[in-house]
C-alpha cells in the first residue's frame, strides 16, 4: 500500500518568533511546513515545492502578502492553492481587500498557533474532501468536474480559488433552496468563521464575476442569503 506524502504547507512569515512557533505546531500536527521569510521568496519557493497550502503573512519584505496572493491566483498553476491570511491588521476593510484578492481564509495576530493548525485542517478538508457518486455537476453551460476540480463554461475553462470552488460546488448540490449566510460559512468552511458573513457576500460576488451566466442565477435574499435558482428548461 502506497504511503500518502506529508501535506506541505508554505509557511511566509518574516518574524522569526512567529514563524518557529507556526513551524513547529504544524509540524507537531503531522504536516511538513516550509518557512519563508521574505515575499520575494514565496514564488521562486512555491515553484520549486508546489505545496498544497499556504500560511501568508500581510506585510512582508520584498513583496507584500495582497501582491503576492494576487500573482498567486493570477497563475494557472497555482490558482487553486488553499491560502490563509495572516495580518495584524484586524479592520474589515484588510479583511475584504484580503478575500477579494482570493484568500479563503483570515487570521489576525496575536492569534492561538492551535488555532492556525485548526483553520489549515478546516480548509483542507475542504480543498480535498472526497468527490460525490456523480462527480459531474451541470447547470446550463456550467460544468464541473469535481474529481479534477475543473470549472467550465461553454468547454472553457474558468478559474476559481479553493474556497470559490467548493462554494459553486455547493450552491450546485442544493440549487433552489435558500442557503443562509451562517449555512453556508458551517457546510463551506466548515467551522465557526470569525470573520463575519461578508466573506460569503466577497465570494458571492467573485463568482459572479469569474462566471457571468451567475450573475442572475444567484439570488441574494435581503438580509439572509443566498439561492441558485433551478435552471430554465432547455
Amino acid at each position: 500500500m502506497a504511503v500518502r506524502p506529508p501535506t506541505r504547507i508554505l509557511v511566509a512569515e518574516d518574524d522569526p518568533d512567529i514563524g518557529s512557533l507556526l513551524e513547529h505546531y504544524l509540524r507537531k500536527a503531522g504536516f511538513l511546513p516550509t518557512l519563508v521569510a521574505s515575499g520575494r521568496d514565496v514564488l521562486p519557493q512555491i515553484k520549486r515545492e508546489p505545496p498544497d497550502l499556504v500560511v501568508l503573512d500581510l506585510m512582508l519584505p520584498g513583496l507584500d502578502g495582497l501582491q503576492l496572493c494576487r500573482a498567486i491566483r493570477a497563475d494557472a498553476n497555482t490558482a487553486a492553492i488553499p491560502l490563509i491570511m495572516l495580518t495584524a491588521k484586524g479592520e474589515e476593510s484588510d479583511r475584504i481587500v484580503g478575500l477579494e484578492l482570493g484568500a479563503d481564509d483570515y487570521i489576525t495576530k496575536p492569534f492561538s498557533p492551535n488555532e492556525v493548525v485548526a483553520r489549515v485542517r478546516a480548509l483542507l478538508r475542504r480543498a480535498q474532501r472526497a468527490a460525490p457518486a456523480d462527480s459531474r455537476l451541470t447547470y446550463g453551460v456550467l460544468s464541473v468536474d469535481v474529481d479534477r476540480h475543473v470549472v467550465k463554461v461553454d468547454g472553457r475553462e474558468v478559474k476559481l480559488t479553493a474556497k470559490e470552488f467548493l462554494l459553486l460546488q455547493y450552491l450546485m448540490q442544493h440549487r433552489g433552496r435558500v442557503l443562509s449566510r451562517d449555512l453556508l460559512l458551517s457546510d463551506v468552511w466548515s467551522y465557526s468563521y470569525t470573520g463575519g458573513t461578508r466573506t460569503v457576500d466577497v465570494h458571492v460576488r467573485r463568482l459572479r464575476e469569474k462566471v457571468p451566466m451567475l450573475a442572475e442565477a444567484i439570488v441574494t435574499v435581503k438580509q439572509f442569503g443566498y439561492k441558485l435558482l433551478d435552471p430554465a428548461p432547455a
